[in-house]
């Protein structure tokens, strides 16, 4: 039973428009409705402009509105995928009531003006995510992967509280548009307190390492949740650093650190990729590294990519997950031993990449300015090639095209990808009216990229899969939470 095997059906698929339950019913039109309404007020947000706020409480602006659009959307997708996937489960309106409130917690957390607002919808959120992770009440393991993380949920709306506490200190303010405001009072060690658990509530939220435990401990999850988390919730992260890109941009050392611990991540999700075996576990470790390009971009001062980063690589993910299934079905044994994953190590395929590359990173910085100057807009460019040729080949790697094939293939999927990137990109820095904070290059910044690409390098050349002792650490890193394991040696010892 190998290749591509076919397509059987036990029984009559259930007709989920007459034996749906009226509550999942409702609340799937409700969240499209939602939608729609959203890009309704997309419209009028760029036509007509101006400030929609309720003053002290919330604010409407660019962002909120351009998230309104991306969470009803991917939150209407899973909705209506839920449809035929929850039927029949004891769990289903619980599982609809709980989805549907994690996009309004996320809908109403992107509005947030009041800081104390701002954090019990941040704290929500995760208590609504980690719910969703232990849907099955009866599953033991579903239950311990759900606690494993609404602690580090729990912890990350500690943090926050921190930095908000902080910053009210500091500048007096209580709502996020005030703090922003006052960003001439930032500096000094409160601020530094602040800001960095600012950045480790996002680290935690976006599943980097070292706290992406939680994230491979949750696959007991339903693959609907899953979905959702990898597509809307571990971009929180982004969306915070975005909030207060004016407490993370005070000091050019701060914002060298917050890139080098997104890089870090970047190429860790990589390495623990690498030792998967099972489809979400790798998908789980792709959302780590693409979480860590994310971080990197708002730590090079370009938050509008880190936006447009997180909304692209939610379309992706969602699709990866919503269609997992298919996956394992068209990939037979006789090929799990083929390594589809890495790049031509020939001498074409080298030449290939970095003529594909060097192409794409000028068509970037000719496309949106970014990369002409000698600041952090060339590292920004830089990253963005990596990021999507390594999707661009991800997404070939499973083709029944031949070596020679994919060499042309590449760059077919590749140019038309950094096209909608840099419109994609321009249109939200447009919307979002941030200020870019591009900062000088320094030989840190240099060391960064070197080490960077050196691994990376390694990793795609398979240099790492000769060190037993790395692939016993990246397994060992790679681990869920014990309690989360669906078997163990135990259950098979009959002594």
């Amino acid at each position: 039973m190998s290749g591509h095997s076919s397509k059987t059906t036990v029984g009559a698929l259930p007709d989920t428009t007459v034996k749906s339950p009226y509550v999942p019913v409702a609340l799937t039109w409700l969240v499209w409705s939602l939608f729609a309404a959203s890009i309704a007020v997309l419209a009028a947000r760029i036509r007509v402009g101006g400030s929609w706020e309720i003053p002290g409480v919330i604010a409407i602006d660019g962002l909120t509105v351009l998230m309104w659009v991306v969470v009803t959307f991917f939150s209407g997708i899973v909705h209506s995928y839920s449809r035929r996937y929850m039927t029949g489960s004891a769990h289903e309106t619980r599982f609809f009531v709980t989805v549907f409130g994690f996009t309004a917690a996320v809908m109403g957390l992107v509005a947030a003006d009041h800081v104390a607002l701002f954090g019990l919808l941040w704290l929500a959120m995760g208590l609504l995510m980690s719910k969703l992770i232990g849907t099955a009440r009866g599953w033991r393991q579903a239950q311990a992967a759900a606690r494993v993380a609404r602690n580090y949920f729990f912890a990350s709306s500690a943090l926050l509280g921190v930095a908000l506490t902080a910053l009210w200190w500091t500048t007096g303010a209580t709502t996020v548009s005030g703090i922003a405001a006052a960003d001439d009072a930032l500096g000094g060690p409160v601020w530094l307190i602040a800001a960095g658990a600012l950045v480790l509530a996002a680290m935690i939220q976006s599943a980097l390492v070292p706290f992406h435990g939680w994230l491979l401990s949750s696959m007991t999850a339903p693959t609907p949740a899953s979905a959702l988390m990898h597509a809307g919730f571990v971009n929180a992260g982004g969306i915070l650093l975005a909030r207060f890109a004016s407490v993370i941009t005070v000091d050019a050392t701060f914002m060298l650190a917050v890139v080098a611990v997104g890089g870090a991540s970047a190429i860790g999700g990589k390495l623990l990729k690498s030792v998967q075996t099972d489809i979400k576990g790798k998908l789980g470790c792709s959302t780590i590294g693409q979480m860590g390009f994310m971080i990197m971009q708002a730590g090079l001062g370009f938050f509008g990519a880190a936006i447009t980063h997180l909304i692209l690589h939610g379309f992706y993910k969602a699709y990866q997950f919503l269609s997992s299934g298919e996956r394992i079905e068209h990939i037979g044994p006789s090929r799990a031993g083929t390594r589809t994953g890495g790049p031509v190590t020939s001498v074409v395929g080298v030449v290939v990449t970095l003529l594909t590359g060097l192409g794409g990173g000028a068509l970037f910085a000719v496309l949106t300015g970014k990369g002409l100057n000698a600041d952090s807009g060339l590292l920004l460019t830089f990253f963005v090639v990596i990021a999507t040729l390594h999707a661009a080949r991800n997404a070939i790697q499973h083709t029944s095209l031949s070596t020679t094939a994919r060499y042309g293939a590449v760059p077919l999927v590749f140019f038309p990808a950094i096209v909608i990137y840099a419109a994609v990109y321009e249109g939200v820095s447009a919307l979002l009216m941030i200020d870019t904070a591009a900062t000088e290059l320094t030989i840190l910044h240099g060391i960064i990229a070197a080490v960077f690409v050196g691994i990376y390098i390694g990793i795609e050349t398979g240099v790492h899969e000769n060190s037993q002792r790395l692939y016993v650490a990246l397994l060992n890193a790679s681990q869920p939470s014990s309690e989360t394991l669906l078997t163990s040696t135990e259950d098979y010892n009959e002594y």
